[in-house]
């Protein structure tokens, strides 16, 4: 038999098995499609030696056991076809309707574009994938699809390449099947990415789980008798199975607990399935009766669903011989949306309020990726949040008015407040946990009661970059920070650009639109106002872009022209920053350094950065601090004083007198002296030199100097 007849009777199989479910007039619709994408892969074949034509049908035909639309069938037939023929999205809207159309072209990679790097032309293509599937969730079962087809035939790829496509199968493509409750794929991808991308390690659980399945089979034989047996006393009719643990669970299982083979394996899993929500409350007492609980191991999802729709009860109990038995007690409703998720939208359409549930829950979850999108213009960074949103575990918290909201396991209060709006987000100060009050960084726990705490006019701090646990926490803070850092920017280049100009004695003024419009073409960007930020950001030197604007005439007598020093403020927020190593302050005599990405960084003239860095002046700027600075500034001061007892309430009690706050204080004693480190608010240099006045007047202080550094 060849290859195309093998082909042949697979498709022969696909459609009678569509015929079951489909109207006759889809179905032959979607014989036009299998022989529209026959044509256009006609020549072509897979590195397994087959035609080409056997995937998109083998795609089609994963999607038919989850009763899958017409629409959706013909797009994984013709999935292929715009990408690797020469048939246009255009053809197919035409022949198969604008639905179909628009499948494809979600499925269909990006074209690639030569500057870009492997990894950069993947995460393209991920946004793309996604927004496509935030518009039509079918889309990613078509792609899901796909991958699972190309999993199955990987063993012909090189083994570099099987670990890259295993890898990213693992950390992308599998949590979101999960995410959308797709549990028989999922457990698929994840069992075939494990077997690519650790290939000793598989080997060595299947032949040890091989080895241990004859002995295991008869104590779960028992078990699920006694199950049967007293659910059948309690006037019980449920279904009973045995869970046969995945490798790839085994292995996660054994990595994170650092469990050993036999103590994995002695964990017996168990679904029990009843026919209504009373019924599984009365099959967990039943089985409580019988064997009893572990305690802190029982879930209820039915009360309190995933994410992803899944309802079920957890226990752990105690079976014989001291053995864990993990039962999941559920109705077959329940059932039915955990093995096919979204999908089961398509396979039962009746009027169910669960289904209607498990489809609001994942098209909130796919209007939190397309704000993710609008928030984030760099690819990469969208796949940064993207696996952050894919964590498996997940926490359960309320609201003040009992809504239950789900987050990430790690989240923190700052994540819920993203949670419940971009707005809250951005404007919290403070959190009560529970009713009292918490850091925001403060990790939230299952059944956590949070209300934030909210000012007009606060704004998101950098800092929570590094605690938050959710994507869309991430994507809003970072979109803030850029726009916030982007207006700021524009105005800092703006003076920057206006200092320079005067040096070339050369009026801003006097610069006209079409000396700024070539300038910007000239430059590459896309207008004025990024010209100026990438001045302030150090992207563009002053210097050069003044004398590309001021005339030649001017530019002649630049030299005699005399420089005006930038003035500082210390308002000017996230690109003027202050160096950490020489923390100057108000009245010290400062320099401006230009750094890249970084904007203006302000240092002591006499600090050892400043001498050591004489290479390139065209970076360092004048700079003069502004009149009536009311910002407060931060000054370390090293402080040794005679071992005494009150010494250090006398030290504070004499900062305090000077109108300053501390911020930071560190002791180091010895047999006869304390030395403290202080980190105080100061405005200015003469403030300043006050405090250590007074504090040269305590009797056991010894020496003071303010540190720089």
């Amino acid at each position: 038999m060849t290859m195309q007849q093998i082909s042949m009777s697979e498709a022969e199989l696909f459609f009678s098995s569509t015929a079951e479910y489909l109207k006759p007039e889809d179905v032959s619709q979607l014989k036009l499609a299998y022989e529209f994408s026959q044509g256009a892969h006609s020549g072509q074949f897979r590195k397994t030696g087959e035609p080409y034509i056997s995937h998109p049908l083998a795609v089609a035909s994963i999607l038919e056991e989850l009763h899958l639309d017409a629409h959706t069938l013909a797009a994984a037939l013709l999935h292929d076809v715009v990408e690797d023929t020469d048939i246009s999205s255009l053809e197919i809207s035409e022949r198969f309707g604008e639905t179909v159309a628009e499948l494809v072209d979600g499925v269909s990679k990006l074209d690639k574009i030569e500057s870009q790097t492997p990894t950069d032309a993947q995460a393209e293509n991920f946004r793309k994938m996604l927004l496509a599937m935030a518009r039509d969730v079918r889309v990613i079962l078509i792609k899901l699809a796909d991958r699972l087809h190309n999993m199955r035939t990987l063993g012909v790829m090189r083994p570099v390449k099987q670990r890259r496509i295993a890898r990213e199968t693992l950390e992308i493509y599998a949590p979101i099947a999960h995410r959308l409750g797709l549990n028989n794929i999922y457990q698929e991808l994840q069992e075939l990415g494990f077997c690519y991308c650790y290939p000793t390690r598989y080997k060595v659980l299947v032949k040890a789980t091989k080895a241990a399945r004859g002995n295991r089979r008869e104590v779960v034989g028992k078990i699920r008798n006694a199950i049967k047996h007293r659910l059948k006393e309690s006037g019980l009719n449920a279904e009973v199975n045995g869970r046969e643990k995945h490798l790839y669970s085994i292995y996660k299982k054994m990595a994170e607990k650092q469990l050993t083979f036999s103590e994995v394996l002695d964990i017996y899993g168990f679904r029990v399935v009843v026919k209504d929500i009373p019924s599984c409350y009365l099959a967990l007492g039943a089985l409580h009766s019988l064997y009893k609980p572990i305690p802190g191991k029982f879930k209820d999802y039915i009360a309190i669903p995933k994410a992803n729709g899944y309802q079920s009860l957890h226990n752990t109990l105690l079976g014989p011989y001291g053995l864990p038995i993990e039962i999941q007690i559920r109705t077959s409703e329940m059932h039915r949306i955990a093995e096919d998720g979204v999908a089961s939208h398509w396979l039962y359409k009746s009027p169910n309020a669960d289904l209607d549930d498990l489809h609001m829950k994942t098209n909130q979850w796919l209007q939190s990726l397309l704000e993710t999108l609008s928030d984030t213009t760099d690819s990469l960074e969208f796949l940064e949040h993207l696996k952050v949103d894919l964590f498996p575990g997940e926490v359960y918290v309320f609201t003040p008015q009992g809504k239950i909201l789900s987050l990430p396991r790690e989240s923190t209060a700052v994540d819920f407040a993203y949670a419940v709006h971009t707005d809250i987000g951005n404007c919290c100060v403070a959190v009560k946990i529970n009713g009292e009050s918490a850091p925001l960084r403060t990790k939230l726990k299952n059944g956590d009661r949070v209300e934030i705490l909210t000012a007009p006019y606060a704004k998101p701090n950098p800092k929570w970059l590094s605690y938050v646990a959710t994507g869309r926490a991430r994507s809003h803070i970072r979109h803030f920070l850029r726009t916030i850092q982007y207006d700021e920017s524009v105005k800092l280049g703006e003076r920057l650009l206006n200092q320079a100009l005067q040096s070339f004695n050369t009026d801003p003024k006097a610069i006209d639109d079409a000396q700024w419009e070539k300038l910007v073409r000239d430059c590459g960007v896309k207008s004025k106002d990024d010209l100026l930020a990438d001045i302030a950001l150090g992207k563009q030197l002053p210097a050069v872009v003044a004398k590309r604007l001021a005339s030649p005439a001017e530019s002649v007598s630049s030299e005699k022209g005399a420089k005006k020093s930038i003035t500082i403020l210390g308002t000017e927020g996230i690109t003027v920053q202050f160096a950490k190593c020489c923390h100057p302050i108000p009245g010290d005599p400062i320099v401006g350094l230009i750094k890249k990405e970084q904007g203006l960084i302000i240092h002591l003239h006499d600090c050892p950065i400043v001498i050591k860095s004489n290479k390139n002046p065209e970076s360092w700027l004048d700079v003069a601090w502004g009149k009536n600075i009311a910002t407060t500034f931060k000054v370390g001061l090293k402080i040794t004083a005679l071992n005494k007892h009150g010494v250090l309430a006398r030290v504070a009690a004499e900062i305090a007198k000077g109108d300053s706050n501390i911020d930071d204080v560190n002791m180091e004693s010895e047999k006869d002296y304390t030395t403290m480190h202080f980190i105080l608010q100061v405005k200015n240099r003469f403030q300043l030199a006050q405090i250590m006045r007074g504090l040269r007047r305590i009797s056991e202080v010894t020496k003071i100097s303010r540190v720089k550094g």
